[in-house]
Order: structure tokens, then C-alpha cells, then sequence
């Protein structure tokens, strides 16, 4: 059963064409100018060329483009330059901080300036206090042992400065 199952694969591999093989169409173009790809002949009121054509094979790779020739052409100078930033994001806190510190922060639940609004509410959950005055926003959170946190927003809604830790008297 074994030899049989080897000597079918043999046979169909060998059946198989190269793989740098290319396969010939007739392109026949009729006298009203339509154009047909055969494998067979053209009629006979049409005019007949031979296309060659090259299949593509699984896992080659086609250059769409030619090789740029990278020698330096006579005449032309090459000035080095700083790559332009297009489509940056402009955050509205002016982009004191990058992604990164602004993910490091929220995981260690620290606030930084240059934070969000949403950002510290990721960090810190939602505030026990909300004080709104005329421009400038404030957050205070209740922690353990008495204390208390404040953080203090700006008319656009980000960070000023360093949060404000207090602590607050205890009940009696």
C-alpha cells in the first residue's frame, strides 16, 4: 500500500511542469478590435501573436518596481535632512508627556502633569470630590489611614503641576 501511495505522488510530481516553466497564449485580436487569450488557435479573419507567460509560484517574490540604482548621478547633490513629522496627534495638554510615560504612570497609579482628566481616572479611579471652579477643575480622592489626594486641573482639563497629598483628621 505504501510503495503504491509513493508511486502515485512520484507520478504526479513528475507530470508537474518546471517551476521557471512559462506556458505560451495566442493573443488573437479580431478586425472590430476585441481581444481574446487562447491556448487554442485564432479564427481565421483574426491576427494572431504568441504571449509568453510566466506563472507565479507560491513563495516568490515579483518585483513590482525596478531596482533603484542607488550610485550618485553626476551633477546632483544630496542634502541630508531631517524627516518631517505628518499626521502627528496633538493632545490638548500640549504633549508634555508620550505614550509611555503616560501608560507607566496609569499602571503604577501615579498622576503626572501633562495627564488627562480621563487619564487620572484611569489611574485612580473616580474621584470622591469633585470641586469646579471657574476655570480650573479639582479631584479629591479619599485614601486609607486618613489621608487624602488632590489633583488639581487646568481650564483644558490636564494636570497642573504636582498632585497635593494631605492629611486629613481623623473622626473622633
Amino acid at each position: 500500500m505504501r510503495s503504491g501511495t509513493s508511486r502515485l505522488v512520484l507520478a504526479t510530481l513528475l507530470c508537474l511542469p518546471p517551476a521557471g516553466a512559462a506556458s505560451t497564449l495566442h493573443r488573437c485580436e479580431a478586425p472590430d478590435g476585441r481581444i481574446t487569450f487562447t491556448s487554442l488557435s485564432c479564427a481565421s479573419d483574426e491576427q494572431l501573436s504568441v504571449q509568453q507567460v510566466h506563472p507565479y509560484s507560491p513563495g516568490s517574490v515579483v518585483p513590482i518596481m525596478p531596482e533603484h540604482n542607488h550610485e550618485e548621478i553626476s551633477g546632483m547633490t544630496i542634502r541630508g535632512r531631517e524627516p518631517g513629522i505628518v499626521g502627528r496627534m496633538e493632545d490638548k495638554c500640549g504633549n508634555l508627556i508620550d505614550a509611555r510615560q503616560r501608560r507607566e504612570a496609569i499602571i503604577n497609579q501615579r498622576v503626572i502633569a501633562g495627564m488627562s482628566q480621563r487619564d487620572v481616572e484611569s489611574a485612580l479611579g473616580k474621584p470622591d470630590k469633585v470641586n469646579i471652579r471657574t476655570s480650573t477643575t479639582s479631584y479629591r480622592y479619599d485614601l486609607k489611614r486618613g489621608r487624602s489626594a488632590q489633583v488639581d486641573f487646568d481650564e483644558r482639563g490636564c494636570v497642573k503641576g504636582k498632585t497635593k497629598s494631605q492629611t486629613a483628621k481623623s473622626p473622633r
